[in-house]
C-alpha cells in the first residue's frame, strides 16, 4: 500500500507493517492506524499515522541504550495485546524519542513504553510502573555511560 509519510514523503509499504492501536496514543487518541516503519537513521524506527501524515513518532529499542531497561506495567496491558502468554518473542517494546533542535539533548520516554504485539499487529502505549524509568531519559548521555561502564 502507498503511505504519506512525514519524514519520506510517499512511501510503499506493506501492509504487514500496519499497526492498530484500539486506545491511540496518549495525546492522540482519536489517532489509531499506524505503520512501523525503519528510519533512515539506524537505530531509529519511525511510526507513522495512517489517518493524519503529519503525525508521526520516532521510536527506539530502549534496551539500545538502557540495557537494563525491564516492561514494568499492569499485566492488563499485556492481556490487552494478547501477550500476557507470550515468552517474549512476539513482543516489541519502544520508547518515543523527542528531538530537540540541540540533538545531542534528544530523549527518550521510557515511562510511557510503546508495545506491539507483532503477530496480531495490534498495539498501545502503556504507563510503567516502575518509578527508574523516567519521561526523560537523555540518549546520548545514557550511551555515553554505557561506554564508560565498559572500560
Amino acid at each position: 500500500m502507498r503511505v504519506q509519510t512525514k519524514a519520506y514523503g510517499p512511501v510503499d509499504v506493506d501492509e504487514r507493517q500496519k499497526i492498530l492501536f484500539p486506545f491511540g496514543i496518549l495525546g492522540f487518541e482519536n489517532l489509531r492506524e499506524y505503520v512501523l516503519l525503519d528510519a533512515v537513521q539506524q537505530p531509529f524506527y519511525w511510526l507513522q499515522s495512517l489517518e493524519v501524515p503529519e503525525i508521526a513518532f520516532v521510536l527506539i529499542n530502549p534496551k539500545v541504550f538502557r540495557p537494563d531497561y525491564t516492561l514494568d506495567i499492569q499485566d492488563g496491558d499485556l492481556e490487552e495485546l494478547e501477550l500476557d502468554n507470550d515468552d517474549g518473542s512476539n513482543t516489541l517494546v519502544f520508547a518515543i524519542v523527542t528531538i530537540p533542535e540541540n540533538h545531542s539533548r534528544m530523549t527518550a520516554n521510557l515511562q510511557g513504553p510503546i508495545i506491539i504485539n507483532r503477530e496480531k499487529r495490534i498495539g498501545r502505549q502503556s504507563v510503567s510502573i516502575n518509578d527508574t524509568w523516567k519521561v526523560r531519559h537523555y540518549i546520548l548521555d545514557e550511551l555515553a555511560a554505557l561506554r564508560n561502564d565498559a572500560c
